[in-house]
């Protein structure tokens, strides 16, 4: 049963480990957590729904198209409301995060109703591979595989291109990029593009697991808030690990605790963390002395 426990938290973990990598990514350019996050991808992922169902293209057109959406609702989302505000604070942009996931949810429900759906998926959740005792769905295994490989290919981007540099060195000191050439805006519409994909993966991934509604990205969105909060809000591989820290402490608490109550394992961590070590468990720890 333990290896049970520890293989899906894994699984689980792996979609925590994108939302919290998709926060961080904004957190670490603008200081702001996106409680958007989860409604962007939501909603990207109707639309992936939408084009896959009711207009009938194929799976992989489908998911393409909804990545597009997703991407340009992310700059969309930063040009239009986070750059147009007057005097802004990190209190006021909190609140237009927040103000904008409303109106995503109300009009995803508006539009597609609070019927649960079914996300057509090509790999199945009840196909199973046999590890030990423990067994693993095929779903579970691409979820592990897709979520390695786009946390490989953002830390590619990062490191070697032209681009991934820009976005570190504004993320770092957005002035003295700003002074060595480097379009800061620009690259922070980019961000909030890339932030709202890998939440967008997430969210296509998540609902053939749970169901395609409204709701789809409440309760996952504040998994992976706590995962970034657990290992680090400035580091992206913190916030990964966390992620899968997450996943396995909640299987664990599920299975020999309280299935009913595994919920409240992440607000136990967010409170936890930000008593004894605010800054994370892999992220540097700065004390200001007077």
């Amino acid at each position: 049963m333990f290896l049970q426990l520890i293989i899906s938290g894994i699984a689980y973990g792996s979609l925590y480990a994108l939302i919290a990598i998709a926060m961080v990514l904004i957190y670490k350019t603008s200081e702001v957590p996106n409680f958007a996050q989860g409604e962007m991808a939501m909603f990207s992922t109707f639309i992936a729904y939408t084009l896959l169902v009711t207009y009938g293209h194929s799976f992989y057109v489908s998911i393409l198209g909804s990545l597009i959406f997703a991407l340009f609702l992310g700059m969309f989302f930063e040009f239009v409301f986070l750059r147009r505000a007057k005097d802004p604070n990190i209190l006021s942009l909190i609140l237009i995060t927040l103000g904008f996931e409303m109106v995503l949810y109300g009009l995803a429900s508006w539009k597609w109703g609070a019927n649960q759906r079914d996300l057509p998926f090509p790999v199945s959740d009840f196909d199973v591979v046999q590890i030990g005792s423990a067994s693993l769905s095929h779903l579970n295994i691409a979820t592990i595989i897709i979520t390695l490989i786009l946390m490989l290919i953002l830390f590619l981007f990062l490191r070697y291109t032209k681009l991934g540099i820009a976005m570190k060195a504004t993320q770092q000191n957005p002035v003295a990029a700003k002074i060595n050439g480097i379009r800061t805006k620009r690259i922070l519409s980019f961000t909030w593009a890339i932030s709202s994909c890998i939440g967008t993966v997430a969210g296509i991934l998540l609902a053939p697991i749970a169901t395609l509604d409204p709701n789809l990205m409440l309760d996952p969105l504040l998994k992976g808030f706590a995962s970034a909060v657990l290992g680090g809000m400035t580091t992206l591989v913190g916030a990964a690990v966390g992620g899968y820290i997450l996943g396995i402490i909640e299987n664990i608490f599920g299975g020999y605790v309280s299935i009913e109550f595994k919920s409240i394992v992440a607000f136990g961590v967010i409170v936890l963390i930000l008593c004894f070590r605010p800054s994370g468990l892999f992220a540097k720890h700065y004390v200001r002395k007077v």
